[in-house]
This record gives C-alpha cells, sequence and structure tokens, in this order.
C-alpha cells in the first residue's frame, strides 16, 4: 500500500518539513520520538524518512549501542528551505481564507440566534476563529479538545469530558487533527444539525493514526 496516496500534497510538503526541521535539531532523534514530533504514527514517519534517504536529503549513520544517526544532507537543507518559505506562503492564504470561512459561519449562527458557541478542537484555526467572533455577538464557551494541555484558553474553559461543557446552542470545528473523527463523534452525540464544519475544513486532508504501526520496530534503512 503507498502509504502516500493517503495524504495530500500540502500535507506531504508540510510532514516533510517537519521531518527535516526535527533531524536539523538533533541528529540522534529516535524514529519514535521523530514520529511523535511530525504527530504522525510511527509507520507512516518511517515511510517519510525512506523518501527522504532515496532523495538524497537525509543521511544514516550507525552509531554505538544499535543506534542510528540521521543528518541533513546540502540538497537537504536546500529542501528545507524551500518548503519553509512554501509554508509561510500557504500559512498566509490559510490565515485569509479560514478568517473569512469563520466570519460567514458566525454570521449564520448570529442570524439564527445561535450565539452560545462551543469550539471542537484546539489549532491554530481556534485562535482565527476566536478573533472573528470578537466583531460578532458571539458568545464562546468553551473548547472541547481530548488529551487537554491546557485549562484554558484566552480565558475560555477548555474541557477534556464533553459533558462537563456549559450549555451551547452550536459547536463549530476548530480542530486540525483527526477532524473526520471527531465530526463523527459529536454528530453521534448531538446530531448533524448541532455542528458546522467551516468549508475550509471540509477541503482538508487530516493525518490520522494508525495504531497497528506502533508496532513496528526501528528498521534499518540503507
Amino acid at each position: 500500500m503507498n502509504t502516500h496516496s493517503q495524504t495530500s500534497p500540502d500535507k506531504e510538503s508540510q510532514l516533510t518539513l517537519e521531518l527535516l526541521e526535527a533531524i536539523d535539531s538533533n541528529d540522534d532523534i529516535s524514529q519514535r520520538h521523530l514520529a511523535q514530533e511530525m504527530g504522525v504514527a510511527l509507520g507512516l514517519a518511517n515511510s517519510y524518512l525512506k523518501r527522504c534517504v532515496k532523495k538524497g536529503w537525509i543521511k544514516i549513520t550507525t552509531a554505538p549501542a544499535n543506534r542510528y544517526l540521521y543528518y541533513l544532507t546540502p540538497t537537504g537543507f536546500a529542501e528545507k528551505a524551500r518548503l519553509t518559505s512554501e509554508f509561510l506562503s500557504t500559512s498566509l492564504a490559510l490565515f485569509r481564507q479560514s478568517g473569512d470561512d469563520y466570519g460567514d459561519v458566525f454570521q449564520r449562527c448570529v442570524a439564527a440566534n445561535n450565539k452560545r458557541i462551543l469550539f471542537a478542537g484546539l489549532s491554530d484555526l481556534t485562535e482565527i476563529a476566536y478573533l472573528q467572533t470578537l466583531q460578532t455577538d458571539i458568545e464562546v464557551v468553551a473548547v472541547y479538545q481530548t488529551n487537554i494541555s491546557k485549562a484554558t484558553f484566552f480565558d475560555i474553559p477548555v474541557f477534556e469530558d464533553i459533558e462537563l461543557c456549559p450549555q451551547f446552542d452550536q459547536i463549530v470545528m476548530t480542530s486540525m487533527e483527526q477532524t473526520s473523527d471527531l465530526v463523527r463523534l459529536l454528530s453521534d452525540r448531538f446530531g448533524e444539525n448541532k455542528i458546522i464544519v467551516p468549508s475550509l475544513l471540509l477541503n482538508m486532508q487530516y493525518r490520522n493514526h494508525n495504531p497497528l504501526d506502533e508496532e513496528l520496530n526501528e528498521p534499518n534503512i540503507k
């Protein structure tokens, strides 16, 4: 199975950049930690690593205690610089589009008198969405996020348990990770009409975690 066929070209570029940045920062990084830095399953990280080695962007050497050292080649540094520039341009376009999308969403919510909003997911989009609410009568009552790393977001409470969230009129998706799984979970609990997914998210593909990949061992890439 071709692992890369499951991700969009933009996501492939982002994951490749994250891999190159992680190796540039730490040549002694293990593949398991590399996967954690990229936010993907171990098998997918290994697939990207093999691809970068094949393209000549990364070299691998052995070290004591059966360890591997990874380092960027000159062409690897050049590719990292190219992807960084590309990512910054894409990020600006994403910021503009997401701002417009959330602005439209909140206008519809106000028109329907659904002003108490629950954000679903903490990501870069959450801040963009929140800034858009400041121009409306929308009240963000809470943020729902599994595996939370902080208790508040701009003084808005963050809950890991959906049952603890305050009463709300509408759920607005602000997640950029496992978004389809989160939409299904919330739809089963509250119904599809209770959830708004901005058009930006409908057109994006996300990293998916495959638990089978966690059992993979550190392969010998030569």
